[in-house]
């Protein structure tokens, strides 16, 4: 899930303001407005103009703002298809999974199971003790000691010193160092269980200390191993069980049942020239 040039090409478009609490609204001496049909329309133009350009087959829209709601559904869930795009059309959310993930993290916090500004190390000990590249095209072996542990909050900010290294193509060491250990942020789901995932990260010295740069990626992967340990439990399952299943969230999850295929759109990626 990286915002580098294999970023995948998007399927979908959403757009949402969140609908006033209903004590506020029963208060209110007016009804509430409706929505601009002149501005509905030019939203749907603008919509329209992104699926006939054939950058992707259709997509859906949803605005909800005081107990109105308006969708549109655009286009087609695949290119060549006919099966046209619904409201209820499921699609991969891809990096909208950081996001949720933190939210995750702050459960944790908010039970005291995490502190924001602790190191990691207890939870992640591949982590503890960590060697950082003196610049970021230095040889593996050129390091210096971490003048600091990792913490949860270098990993919500993704700033822990390791992550997407946009420079292409790639020439660092450590960018051929991820790649060949499996670990570079891309499109497509780390490949390895996650202590192995860890193990690979441990191996790696860090691009930059800990808190120094921001860098795509990485820490919302590592986060999520992060949780599953401070839980007991996998990512997945905590996930259902204390954000997706409570605000009812039924057709989120880490993958789609058979009964509901029919409803996926298609996941497209572009390829480089």
């Amino acid at each position: 899930m990286s915002t580098d040039r294999r970023m995948f090409l998007k399927t979908a478009a959403a757009f949402a303001t969140f609908a006033a609490p209903a004590a506020a609204i029963a208060q209110s001496p007016r009804a509430a407005p409706r929505f601009s049909k002149a501005r509905l329309a030019r939203m749907r133009e603008a919509m329209a103009r992104h699926v006939e350009s054939g950058r992707m087959p259709g997509l859906v829209t949803l605005v909800s703002r005081r107990g109105e709601t308006h969708f549109e559904a655009i286009g087609v869930k695949a290119f060549g298809g006919k099966d046209p795009m619904r409201r209820d059309t499921i699609f991969r959310i891809a990096s909208i999974t950081k996001p949720i993930t933190a939210a995750a993290a702050m459960i944790l916090v908010e039970e005291a199971k995490l502190r924001l500004d602790d190191p990691v190390d207890p939870l992640l000990p591949e982590l503890a003790n960590r060697k950082v590249l003196k610049r970021i095209d230095s040889p593996l072996e050129d390091t210096v000691p971490a003048k600091r542990a990792i913490t949860l909050r270098d990993l919500l900010t993704f700033r822990l010193g390791i992550g997407a290294v946009m420079v292409y193509p790639e020439k660092h060491p450590i960018q051929k160092a991820m790649a060949e250990a499996g670990v570079s942020p891309s499109a497509n789901l780390p490949a390895h269980a996650p202590d192995e995932l860890m193990k690979r990260f441990g191996s790696l010295p860090l691009a930059h200390q800990p808190g120094e740069k921001w860098m795509y990626n990485s820490g919302s992967d590592i986060l999520g191993i992060l949780i599953s340990r401070a839980t007991g439990k996998t990512l997945e399952t905590f996930l259902r069980e204390r954000i997706f299943a409570p605000l009812g969230m039924k057709d989120t999850a880490f993958s789609v049942p058979e009964a509901k295929l029919d409803r996926l759109a298609t996941y497209y990626q572009t390829i480089d020239d």
